[in-house]
């Protein structure tokens, strides 16, 4: 024995068997399947499926009977794991978060204070430098740095 194939309803979703309902083909050649002349009138009014509470549609819309069907998804949660990192072990690394916080600003003032002591040391070599050599830090343009002849200043005016 062959079965026919079930259509399924343009407006309702529901199943159409053979030898009922009415097929409608609109003009740009699209076929409509329609169960029976309450949804083809539905349809032709464009009223939307998903407002009416007996329509697939609307049902899978408003998770209608589907409780007994699929028990709900677990959430996975991710798990955290306490791991060393490059450049410093685990051990460091709780060491450091155990700390007290006057230690770690007391440290973090050191570092800053020799930082200032570095900067302040620099900036007193370069100045060191320019006093001896008093040519260095004078500005040319590119022409005189490839060589170009210097122009002579006129001092007749």
């Amino acid at each position: 024995m062959k079965y026919l194939a079930l259509e399924i309803c343009s407006f309702s979703g529901s199943k159409i068997y053979p030898s009922r309902g009415r097929t409608f083909i609109r003009g740009d050649g699209r076929t409509f399947r329609f169960l029976n002349s309450k949804t083809e009138s539905l349809f032709h009014q464009r009223k939307n499926p998903r407002k009416f509470n007996w329509t697939v549609v609307f049902r899978k819309m408003h998770r209608k009977g589907i409780s007994e069907e699929v028990a709900k998804k677990r959430t996975r949660r991710a798990v955290k794991y306490n791991r060393a990192i490059v450049g410093a072990s685990w051990e460091a690394i709780n060491a450091r978060r155990n700390e007290k916080t006057e230690i770690r600003t007391a440290a973090r003032a050191e570092a800053v204070a020799k930082a200032k002591a570095a900067r302040k040391e620099e900036a007193s070599k370069r100045k060191a430098a320019r006093t001896s050599n008093p040519t260095a830090g004078q500005k040319f343009s590119k022409q005189q740095a490839r060589g170009a002849q210097v122009k002579v200043q006129a001092n007749s005016r």
